[in-house]
């Protein structure tokens, strides 16, 4: 047996699951390839032929770097190939993006052979994706007198790989497909439970909508071949919940356009449009494809005579049409005047923020990053002539107001940006590069990461990131067969690359699969941060952190940069006093509601919110900036008082020095070099140098929402509202309710304290309240199952340490055990204490899943349609979101509790206590950087 007939093997698999071979990745399979290319009497010669050309993946992969050598030897003459001649072999290197090919490009320009030399340099003036060392070469050739070294940098400092481009179309015809009505999660688009297939596109592209939706797109394109499909939410926005490029690779492989001929299943170009626009995160990696997202505006809210919104009897604004999408609908984007128009011309709406000159570049270029690329190249050509780079591409935008203050988000930008005019203040709408000082990125979009930073060439951790981070937590709840394939390989691969990992790839240390927002609050140690990380929950307590899809990722891992504009803030404060039975998840939950009844729409999408909360530590902080994803935010920013901070940041120390501890330190001393930043940190607070990040006095909000806390006077519940008459209305996270409306008669089938919204309060909660009941009771029985996880294995330790494991030990019918981890997800639960192994568990919904059909109460962050649980024909399930101790006692009854039992219950337990500030934060008027 070889290689090749495994190959074969596995193809007649994928045959059977209607998929085309597999695209190559591995080096031995695409030396056995060559073989029998040039063994010209082989039987397998015409179809190993065939595989070299159109099926091996480029990049960084091994099978590139055997592809590249072996195209180098035919243009060399050393191999002939009637078939791939030295003109189509350039050609095939033009298309692989980096790495093994660039080496080749540029062993060919600056080779004795001038003829050769010449049609290498017209392929590399052609690239992008050049490194230090491949810069490095162009440069020392250049200075050592090689004229076609200096010829290619001069096309690179005119830019010409992308000034040669051809335009974005002026007009673009589209036809529309309706993929839901209402807000569309990128669940729908490429489910959870679906993640391990995410690497593997044409596979994981059966998985989006649903088989049926997959025809109709595949008729329309058949019904109009000139025109692109547009994907839709209809009454809502595209994309909420993640930026998860895994779904728009797969919204691209069924609409888009291939990016090159020789590379299988990688589509680019994307058209998306929603009633309500694109969720922020979500655009970010719509850009990374150069794809197009427009907001449409089609429904808008009637309104009286008084200019007011009418309200239907539900107290909601009644909607009209504005203009139809319905599916099939044949629609015009006028690229030059940005408007979108019907299919006779007839403007319907302006799409302005669609087509920004940045916009229009990466629609141009193919993606954002490889204009993040370019820009790079032609500095550095133009730096190596000693010339001023041609300006070619949009400048930044640079929006600077005199007079007007910083918010605390514009000073963190002004801080890290990079390029800018020198001493020039920028405010919010200005858009720019900016310097990335943690990243993240997390196991089901990890290997995808990887992907993308073997097809950009990147081979190592930029020096100027801080500090990266890959977890294990989206796949902590069970080992299985595809677990057990993917995770290894991908820990092995960021290990190399020059991540901190969570698992080991040589065995040393104790597998991780702490919860990855948890510890990338530890280990952000500057509130003056920018942190990227590979999930939509990327929010951090401290600093400012963006969620990003994996190609993001994969950018700021190599490059150490973004590029994205500086946000809107809304200002969030609190006033009064929080009720003494009452939990911090309340106020979350009461921020989302008070905010609704005080601005009519949700003014925190797309924004920043910067949040006053001053005298909370980090750990119970987060609470309240991961919520802030589901309240559509971009971001969000902690504004904490100095002493707080500081108390925070040795908290952060603590918890980087078990890591080290465990051996998870790597060679670069990361971790160590944490620690000592986090010093210097606490030092500028302490001095006065430099005080805990605010904004000044004078800074400019979008709004500015008051929270009253006296109005908080029961737990609250985010109620996914499955039976809405208005489907748009449902599985969002604006139908915020108090415990009583549901009268302490809605039944509970499960109840799941854990994912990132949960601290080492909550794990002491749910202990302190089986005390409690077994000291009033005498025992605890549960009428629903309740599956505990904590967020990290440090609050473990610390719970055994203070004598809490031990009551849940006590009450569970299931402790994880690591030595033996579960190789199979669970399907049933009987009415017990689970204590699961650390990690994402039921809020991921890719592992373990609640029955079909369930009503459940977590303190998840998810309640999207078939994320946590499914629907049965009978019975559409539920995933209402609430506090620890709500849920723990909702587990005990079987059904939600009255206002009355949770008081009694949670009595004389120390719950998350906040008080607002006394003290305005010290702010200044004067910008420090």
């Amino acid at each position: 047996m070889s290689l090749y007939t495994d190959y074969l093997t596995e193809i007649e698999t994928r045959k059977g699951q209607g998929l085309h071979p597999k695209p190559i990745d591995d080096s031995a399979l695409v030396e056995e390839l060559i073989a029998q290319i040039e063994d010209t009497g082989n039987p397998y010669r015409d179809d190993s032929l065939n595989f070299f050309i159109y099926n091996t993946l480029p990049g960084t992969t091994s099978a590139a770097g055997a592809k590249a050598k072996f195209l180098k030897k035919i243009i060399l003459g050393a191999a002939l190939v009637p078939e791939i001649t030295p003109a189509f072999a350039f050609e095939l290197l033009s298309h692989m993006k980096g790495g093994p090919s660039i080496e080749v490009l540029l062993d060919l320009a600056l080779g004795d052979d001038a003829a050769i030399a010449e049609q290498a340099a017209d392929v590399l003036k052609t690239q992008v994706f050049l490194y230090d060392a491949d810069m490095a070469r162009l440069g020392t050739a250049y200075k050592a007198g090689n004229a076609v070294a200096k010829d290619i940098l001069e096309s690179y400092a005119k830019a010409e790989f992308f000034t040669k481009l051809p335009d974005v179309e002026p007009e673009i015809e589209v036809v529309t497909y309706i993929a839901a009505e209402g807000d569309i999660s990128t669940d729908l688009l490429s489910p959870g439970n679906q993640a391990h297939s995410r690497s593997d596109r044409e596979l994981h592209g059966l998985c989006m909508i649903s088989p049926e939706a997959q025809k109709e797109i595949v008729a329309l394109k058949a019904q109009h071949p000139d025109k692109r499909v547009m994907l839709i939410a209809e009454k809502g926005t595209m994309g909420v919940g993640s930026s998860r490029m895994s779904g728009v690779n797969n919204v691209a492989l069924w609409t888009g356009r291939k990016a090159s001929p020789y590379v299988p299943f990688v589509n680019i170009a994307p058209v998306v449009g929603g009633t309500n626009g694109i969720s922020p995160i979500f655009a970010t990696t719509v850009d990374v494809t150069g794809g197009i997202g427009i907001n449409l505006k089609n429904w808008v809210k009637k309104t009286g005579e008084d200019g007011k919104p009418i309200l239907n009897n539900d107290g909601n604004p009644i909607l009209e049409q504005k203009y139809s999408v319905e599916t099939g609908t044949v629609l015009k984007i006028d690229t030059k005047s940005k408007k979108l128009c019907d299919e006779n011309g007839k403007e319907l709406v302006d799409v302005s923020a669609a087509f920004t000159p940045q916009k229009m570049e990466f629609m141009k270029a193919g993606s954002s990053y490889a204009i993040v690329f370019g820009k790079k190249l032609q500095t550095f050509a133009a730096e190596t002539l000693g010339v001023e780079p041609v300006p070619v591409f949009a400048p930044n935008k640079e929006i600077s107001i005199e007079g007007q203050g910083l918010t605390a988000v514009e000073k963190i930008f002004n801080r890290n940006a990079v390029g800018v005019t020198p001493g020039k203040v920028l405010h919010a709408g200005s858009d720019v590069r900016v310097r990335v000082n943690i990243v993240g990125s997390q196991d089901t979009t990890g290997l995808m990461t990887a992907q993308e930073l073997e097809a950009m060439a990147a081979t190592v951790i930029s020096p100027i990131v801080d500090g990266a981070y890959q977890s294990g937590c989206h796949t902590a709840s069970v080992w299985d067969k595809k677990a057990q394939a993917n995770i290894p390989k991908l820990m092995a691969f960021m290990n190399n690359f020059g991540l901190i990992t969570a698992r080991d790839p040589k065995g040393v240390y104790h597998s991780m699969t702490d919860v990855i927002h948890k510890v990338l609050n530890d280990i952000t140690v500057d509130d003056w941060a920018i942190i990227i990380g590979g999930d939509s929950h990327t929010r951090m307590s401290k600093g400012v952190a963006f969620g990003a899809d994996s190609g993001t990722v994969a950018l700021a891992l190599a490059t150490g940069e973004a590029t994205m504009p500086i946000p809107q803030s809304v200002k969030v404060s609190f006033t009064g006093k929080m009720k003494p039975w009452m939990d911090f998840r309340d106020v979350v939950h009461a921020t989302q509601a008070q905010m609704l009844k005080q601005c009519g729409d949700n003014v925190f999408q797309g924004r920043i919110i910067e949040v006053h909360i001053g005298t909370l530590l980090a750990d119970q902080a987060f609470t309240f900036t991961d919520w802030t994803a589901e309240m559509k935010a971009k971001a969000s920013i902690c504004i904490s008082q100095d002493e707080t901070l500081i108390e925070s940041l040795e908290i952060a120390k603590s918890r980087i020095q078990i890591m080290i501890d465990k051996g998870m330190e790597n060679a670069a001393q990361t971790l160590h070099g944490l620690i000592a930043k986090a010093d210097k940190r606490i030092a500028e607070i302490r001095s006065g140098e430099k005080p805990a990040l605010a904004p000044d006095d004078n800074a400019k909000y979008f709004a500015e929402v008051v929270v009253d806390l006296d109005l908080i006077d029961e737990p609250m519940i985010a109620d996914p509202d499955v039976n809405n008459a208005d489907v748009s209305k449902r599985y969002t996270h604006d139908t915020i309710r108090p415990v009583s409306y549901y009268g302490g008669t809605k039944k509970v089938d499960l109840g799941f304290v854990g994912s990132c919204m949960v601290h080492k309060g909550d794990m002491k909660i749910v202990a302190q309240m089986l005390k409690n009941l077994e000291k009033s009771q005498g025992k605890v029985e549960f009428k629903a199952p309740l599956v505990v996880a904590a967020p990290t294995y440090n609050i473990i330790d610390e719970l055994k340490a203070e004598g809490d494991w031990e009551i849940l030990q006590k009450y569970s019918g299931f402790e994880f055990d690591d030595l033996f981890p579960k190789n199979t997800a669970r399907t049933e639960y009987e009415n017990i204490l689970y204590l699961e192994r650390p990690g994402c568990n039921l809020c991921m919904g890719n592992q373990e899943k609640a029955e079909k059909g369930d009503t459940v109460l977590a303190t998840s962050t998810r309640l999207f349609q078939g994320r946590v649980v499914e629907d049965t024909a009978q019975k559409k399930g539920e995933s209402l979101l609430a506090s620890t101790p709500v849920v723990v006692l909702s587990a005990i009854l079987g059904r939600t509790p009255s206002a009355e039992e949770y008081k009694a219950a949670v009595e004389g337990i120390d719950l998350t206590k906040f008080t607002p500030p006394l003290e305005k934060p010290a702010a200044s008027h004067s910008v420090h950087f």
